[in-house]
């Protein structure tokens, strides 16, 4: 099983916890250093095999495990929207909504396409409450381009060279 579970959580969604790791498709995070507290976020699997419909995003304390959960579909935030109205994949039908992992194709990205502004969103309103302050935003670092300037044309008129 493939999810590439490091690159969807440290890259595409780009969780802010410096003390985290992920141990198979799971990602842990301690948000708070002072805190007990735990986080948990897993694909949340639907009832085929080897197919996933969101994430499930948990509190757990080390002695009375875990406190509470949730779950994140990714219908529901629009992960996968511009990639099933791309394919006309409609609400009901195979594989809307979804991603799968192929055995036989180790090196398919299940969640290519994902759009996970919304999924981050949730995943940060989720956190704020059980671990206040946690979440720093901070503006996304852009890097310096070039940028556009008005350039004189040379007035348009009869040339002396002859063009064809």
């Amino acid at each position: 099983m493939s999810l590439h579970a490091q690159q969807f959580f440290t890259e595409h969604l780009a969780l802010p916890f410096a003390d985290s790791s992920i141990v198979g498709g799971t990602y842990y995070a301690t948000p708070l250093p002072s805190s007990p507290l735990r986080l948990r976020i897993d694909f949340s699997r639907t009832i085929v095999a080897d197919e996933y419909g969101g994430l499930r995003l948990a509190v757990i304390h080390p002695d009375k495990g875990e406190l509470d959960a949730v779950a994140l579909s990714f219908t529901e935030h629009g992960t996968f929207a511009h990639r099933d109205a791309a394919r006309n994949t409609q609400p009901g039908q195979i594989g809307y909504g979804i991603i799968r992992v192929f055995k036989d194709r180790p090196d398919w990205v299940p969640w290519q396409g994902a759009h996970v502004a919304n999924l981050r969103a949730a995943i940060e309103q989720y956190t704020a409450v059980w671990f206040p302050g946690a979440w720093k935003t901070t503006p996304p670092v852009r890097s310096r381009s070039r940028t556009a300037r008005n350039v004189p044309t040379a007035p348009a008129g009869a040339s002396a060279t002859r063009t064809r």
